[in-house]
């Protein structure tokens, strides 16, 4: 692949400008256009949006690459949301897990990293993956919108992601939840079935409870830590740390 490209502020920002009227189909086509191949999307088979931006892509270019992020902490219902889809859209998702076992995790920090240094669990078995799954690539599609959160109130479609190295495309940032959930039903995109059991937002299984009706969708996601994201999407270099016994190479 050549060589990675990169942007000014001021192209970026025009780009934005310019697609913030477009439809999420219109700004997924633009990203094609401008960056396949090398153009990739994220898709946690837990979240929303991310089966709308799936739904959609399969469509408008179904060569995009597809990838998640297997933390081997996921819930089986995400496990099978993935599975339906791949039968669904006939696409097969890569997915990119941690250098570190969880045996290998726990031997070298501690059992249950998750309460004793939540961010630095996320490092480990998010945002180091993640890293891995952009390499090379020129581009990356994300199921960000402004409505989750006053830290991602003012997200641009389209951005230079500092931390990993390439553009961000966010097709769905103007889009609030209720045309999310409209979508799926109308077109009859699956999801993860948590969602009908007071689970709006869902990750791993250990840091991820339900909420009550009315609350932030987001609240249910690392309790009582007073973390709010992940990492993937904040600044923030990557982990380079190895395990110490590393047996086998992971995805």
């Amino acid at each position: 692949m050549a060589e990675l490209e990169t942007y000014t502020t001021e192209q970026l920002a025009k780009w934005s400008e310019q697609l913030e009227e477009n439809t999420p189909q219109e700004i997924l086509q633009w990203a094609v256009d401008k960056f396949q191949p090398g153009l990739t999307m994220a898709c946690s088979f837990g979240g929303p949006s991310g089966m709308v931006l799936l739904d959609m892509v399969s469509q408008i270019d179904p060569t995009v690459e597809v990838f998640y992020l297997d933390t081997d902490f996921l819930f089986p219902e995400t496990y099978a949301t993935r599975d339906k889809a791949i039968e669904r859209y006939g696409m097969q998702p890569v997915g990119y897990k941690s250098k570190f076992t969880p045996e290998q995790q726990a031997k070298q920090y501690g059992d249950e990293l998750w309460l004793s240094d939540p961010d630095l669990c996320c490092d480990l078995r998010k945002v180091e993956p993640n890293a891995r799954a952009l390499e090379g690539k020129r581009a990356w599609i994300a199921g960000i919108r402004r409505d989750q959160g006053e830290s991602r109130g003012d997200a641009p479609i389209v951005q230079w992601d500092e931390k990993f190295g390439l553009v961000k495309v966010l097709p769905l940032v103007t889009w609030l939840e209720a045309d999310v959930w409209a979508y799926i039903l109308k077109n009859d995109v699956p999801y993860n079935p948590l969602h009908d059991q007071s689970y709006p937002s869902i990750g791993c299984t250990y840091c991820t409870k339900p909420v009550a009706k009315g609350a932030d969708p987001r609240s249910g996601r690392w309790q009582g830590t007073g973390k709010t994201e992940c990492g993937i999407h904040t600044d923030g270099d990557v982990i380079k740390i190895e395990p110490v016994d590393v047996s086998t190479s992971r995805r």
